[in-house]
């Protein structure tokens, strides 16, 4: 098989969520687990750290991939959804699985893939570990695709699990309070490993403090620990004031990520290495300053407040619910712009009404729809944004509406683009 005729084969055979949402996630670790013993066991070969959350999950994925690769390990890192190839999902050091390996791996497996019926994440989860086997990785950071306890990845032992935040996201599949959506990111929580949490929210705090106790594991609420305050900023880098426990402890760190929402994340990442260098990890200031300054350059991360082009600014994010949207548009306001030209699509399962809520009347939309069937029908987005006073042209696809953004914007103006990673994935520019 070549490697366009394997992705065809996954795309056709397996159910995906991205294209598909609810239908193709599975309720069980059955399938991920008959996977994994069929390929000898590949999770257990390397060591892991673990990371869920609703939103800055991706982020801090990234960020601690880049400090470990800095301090000279060789780093796994799975992340999902893709926004532009496949093997961005999968990387050592960086560099992406290579295709030839995924469509061997694809062919070795296919009598596998036929007899367990996986879900498509499931069967990348598996590719991933086996990957990282292979290439004998000395650690790799894992991100949850959706909640925790059920979650493929969650047949690891981690050395650390993190989790970022709790809002609400997938609450057809994960519950609709806080307290039930903490529940299942709780889920990666397990015995005797320490367990971070970035930010501590109430309703969370209680079911976290609870599901440690249960596994006797260490908890560490991060934004107890340390505290940072945000020095200097620009669309593409920022400065903080590191504090831990209330004394000096990285002034003047370096972050390549503009999105104002990172203040959020930091702390849970600082926490998360202080960790891995008690265990043992040789993680310096220099290797954790390194990574932090570099992580986009490091570990190919895209779509977080990314600038596109500056004449006019133009920007993306790949924030999708109620936090995500709050974050950007506060962002955005921080910005003074003259004039925001937004081009905004949803996919279907989002509450989006309150999402159309948190968007400001004064900006001219865009309306789009991507390129997959669980994208929001560009009519019904608009339909239900008139209703909540918000007026715009429709367009059916992307970078139609990206094309005519950019045509009606003065140079002096904003362009932002997203409301969902699916509309970031299919900007040309990207």
């Amino acid at each position: 098989m070549t490697y366009q005729e394997c992705l065809d084969y996954l795309y056709q055979q397996l159910p995906m969520f991205h294209r598909i949402g609810n239908a193709a996630f599975k309720k069980s670790l059955d399938n991920i687990i008959a996977l994994c013993e069929a390929l000898g066991q590949p999770q257990h070969q390397f060591k892991t750290v673990h990371v869920a959350g609703t939103n800055g999950k991706g982020s801090s994925s990234h960020m601690l991939a880049a400090v470990l690769q800095e301090s000279g390990y060789k780093t796994g890192l799975y992340t999902s959804p893709h926004l532009k190839s496949f093997t961005e999902r999968v990387r050592v050091n960086g560099q992406e699985v290579p295709e030839g390996y995924v469509a061997d791996f694809v062919e070795q497996h296919k009598s596998l893939f036929e007899s367990i019926q996986p879900s498509f994440f499931e069967m990348t989860v598996a590719l991933a570990f086996k990957y990282f086997a292979d290439e004998q990785v000395d650690i790799a950071v894992i991100e949850v695709g959706l909640g925790g306890r059920l979650d493929s990845t969650n047949i690891i032992m981690p050395e650390v699990s993190l989790i970022t935040n709790i809002g609400y996201d997938h609450q057809a599949l994960l519950g609709d309070t806080i307290s039930a959506i903490a529940t299942e990111k709780a889920g990666i929580i397990k015995k005797d490993i320490p367990a971070v949490i970035s930010t501590r929210q109430l309703e969370a705090q209680e079911v976290f403090e609870a599901k440690a106790e249960e596994a006797g594991a260490p908890l560490y609420f991060a934004q107890d620990l340390f505290r940072v305050e945000l020095t200097e900023a620009s669309n593409e880098r920022q400065v903080f004031q590191v504090y831990r426990e209330e004394k000096s402890f990285l002034p003047g760190l370096e972050l390549d990520l503009g999105g104002l929402y990172q203040k959020y994340n930091l702390p849970g990442v600082l926490q998360t290495l202080v960790l891995l260098h008690e265990k043992g990890y040789n993680i310096t200031h220099t290797s954790l300053r390194k990574g932090l300054a570099n992580t986009k350059a490091i570990t190919g991360l895209k779509g977080r407040w990314q600038v596109i082009s500056r004449n006019p600014l133009t920007i993306c994010d790949t924030g999708h619910n109620e936090d995500g949207i709050k974050q950007i548009v506060k962002q955005l306001e921080a910005l003074k712009p003259k004039h925001v030209h937004m081009v905004f699509g949803v996919v279907n399962d989002k509450d989006v009404t309150s999402i159309l809520k948190l968007l400001p009347p004064q900006y001219t939309y865009y309306f789009c729809q991507a390129n997959i069937p669980r994208a929001l029908p560009v009519g019904d987005l608009q339909e239900k944004a008139l209703n909540e006073g918000l007026s715009g042209q429709t367009f059916s696809s992307v970078p139609d509406a990206v094309k005519a953004a950019k045509a009606n914007a003065a140079p002096d103006e904003v362009i932002f683009i997203g409301g969902s990673t699916f509309v970031v994935a299919e900007i040309e520019e990207l």
